[in-house]
């Protein structure tokens, strides 16, 4: 019988894309890689735990689920997350950052200073550049400024980030113009905290990251993974935690967060490229292994 996976999300450091196994494994993912997994038990999905622990009561969560916790172990995660200002006394340093992720998307967001730029690779962000540095309430009150007097969200759905990925403009400049006006409004704000020092327009782009160029146009995203659906293809790019995989002829987009919980096996030797998980298009929507593949 064929070793079973769990898998427990996509990261991103200076080599590139890795997906995480329960256990501690990972597998580093490159272009061109044929992957592929199919889904096996009896259709339910388990809860991911919190905080490296385990589920308590083992609950089942729905495919759709992107966090794949049950309510109580949302709120587990969440209660130690700077994200949800839970931790109001974090001593670290933190960037304020403005995220571009295709015409008419742009974000502003903190992230931890040691991190660099994992929180934006994270998010699928094709262009970024840093607006300042300072302690954790200095940085969101910064955050929060800027949202609010540039009408700048602070989050935007991943399905719209999905959704123009196909319309990116050719170069660099063409990326970066939007956030360059927006840098120069936000940093000239008057409310600006004082112990958040302002930091010069510096574009930096990662589409060259996220994948080679020339890369086919994604034509959809899987909705959630089901018992016995599988997905077989050629890694041709990878955004944030979504892997766009030629499967048979057309690209779909694959959010990892959606094979948390599952157990997942290799495909069998042979198994043409395809899908069979639900898939939405675009236009609808606006010897012994040490990795599954």
């Amino acid at each position: 019988m064929a070793q079973v996976w769990k898998c427990s999300g996509l990261r991103w450091g200076d080599g590139g894309p890795v997906l995480g196994w329960s256990g501690g494994r990972c597998s580093a993912l490159r272009w061109g890689q044929r992957v592929g997994f199919e889904v096996v038990g009896a259709g339910m999905r388990a809860c991911a735990g919190a905080r490296g622990h385990p589920c308590p009561v083992g609950a089942v969560v729905p495919g759709r689920s992107i966090g794949a916790r049950c309510e109580e172990c949302a709120r587990l995660d969440r209660a130690h997350s700077v994200a949800a200002d839970a931790v109001p006394d974090d001593p670290r340093a933190f960037h304020v950052y403005l995220a571009w992720f295709g015409p008419g998307l742009v974000k502003v967001g903190i992230t931890a200073v040691e991190r660099g730029r994992a929180r934006l690779l994270e998010q699928g962000a094709v262009c970024s550049s840093w607006l300042g540095a300072g302690p954790l309430m200095a940085a969101r009150r910064a955050e929060e400024m800027v949202r609010a007097a540039l009408r700048v969200p602070d989050r935007l759905p991943y399905a719209a980030k999905r959704a123009v990925r196909s319309r990116l403009p050719g170069t660099e400049a063409g990326r970066a113009a939007e956030i360059a006006g927006l840098h120069a409004r936000a940093t000239a704000l008057a409310e600006w905290p004082e112990s958040l020092a302002r930091l010069p327009f510096r574009a930096v782009d990662h589409l060259r990251t996220f994948g080679p160029a020339g890369v086919p146009d994604a034509v959809g995203e899987v909705t959630e993974l089901v018992a016995g659906g599988a997905a077989v293809g050629e890694l041709v790019a990878a955004f944030g935690p979504d892997l766009h995989l030629d499967a048979g002829g057309r690209v779909v987009v694959l959010d990892t967060r959606l094979m948390s919980g599952w157990e997942l096996v290799p495909p069998p030797p042979g198994r043409e490229d395809g899908v069979s998980f639900p898939v939405r298009g675009f236009r609808e929507a606006a010897a012994a292994q040490d990795g599954l593949f």
